[in-house]
């Protein structure tokens, strides 16, 4: 809008700024959009290999514009800036960066369940993560480079990349050669409800959504079994146990 219609230069500085947030949703959005109706006219792993290669190709060429309209440099396609950054700090940047991700989670539960019930919102998170979770997976193999069947061993590394590894503590104990036990030890969601002196939340629906197919996409040998998550009862070391095992 322009003064004669009545903004001030200050408005009009805020107005286009919101303007420019409100862009980088919809291309957020539109981008998501183009994934699920590939996904459902080609399939799930063809939708993903082109995925890959669409983020690949637009971040690169997004980011090149951005660089020059800025001024940053970009090495080996990554802002310089980040390069240079402090370590601590780019680490907590991508903590932060990480739990944005379970805000963004947590807002749209919180919207369903006010709106249309905790059965609706739990219906919705568990469907939400049998996308996610192999997505999640296959991004992950892609940056790991990882084989296509790259057994127990890749799946280790795989969980250490996930979302959640970033703002949550889990650990891994050895069980025998074609097993081992994962545990989430530190819970983002389950200890901010214990300070509020609420009840864990009955995720062991969503979590045996999430973990099973983030383990078959790394490898469809892989079979997952639930030790233990909410609403089972857990020892006060960890919230929930998965036992990962390969079929021979």
């Amino acid at each position: 809008m322009s003064e004669e219609q009545g903004h001030s230069p200050e408005a009009q500085q805020r107005e286009t700024a919101a303007f420019i947030i409100d862009l980088l949703h919809r291309t957020m959005v539109h981008h998501v959009l183009w994934f699920t109706e590939v996904r459902h006219q080609m399939g799930r792993q063809r939708a993903e290999e082109l995925l890959h290669e669409v983020f690949r190709t637009s971040s690169a060429i997004q980011l090149k514009h951005l660089a020059r309209l800025l001024g940053f440099s970009l090495v080996d396609g990554i802002p310089e800036p980040l390069l240079t950054m402090n370590h601590e700090r780019l680490l907590q940047l991508k903590e932060r960066v990480a739990k944005n991700w379970l805000v963004n989670d947590g807002v749209w539960f919180q919207a369903i369940e006010r709106s249309e019930g905790l059965n609706e919102a739990k219906r919705c998170n568990d469907s939400c993560w049998a996308h996610f979770s192999p997505f999640e997976s296959s991004d992950i193999k892609r940056l790991l480079d990882l084989p296509e069947r790259p057994g127990l061993d890749g799946l280790k590394r795989a969980l250490n990349y996930r979302v959640y590894a970033c703002i949550n503590r889990q650990s891994i104990a050895e069980e025998k050669e074609d097993s081992f036990v994962f545990r989430m030890d530190e819970c983002r969601v389950q200890q901010a409800r214990m300070r509020k002196g609420l009840p864990d939340y009955p995720c062991k629906s969503a979590g045996l959504v999430e973990y099973s197919y983030f383990a078959r996409a790394i490898d469809e040998r892989i079979v997952t079994e639930c030790i233990g998550c909410p609403p089972d009862a857990h020892p006060p070391h960890w919230f929930c146990a998965w036992r990962f095992s390969i079929k021979q």
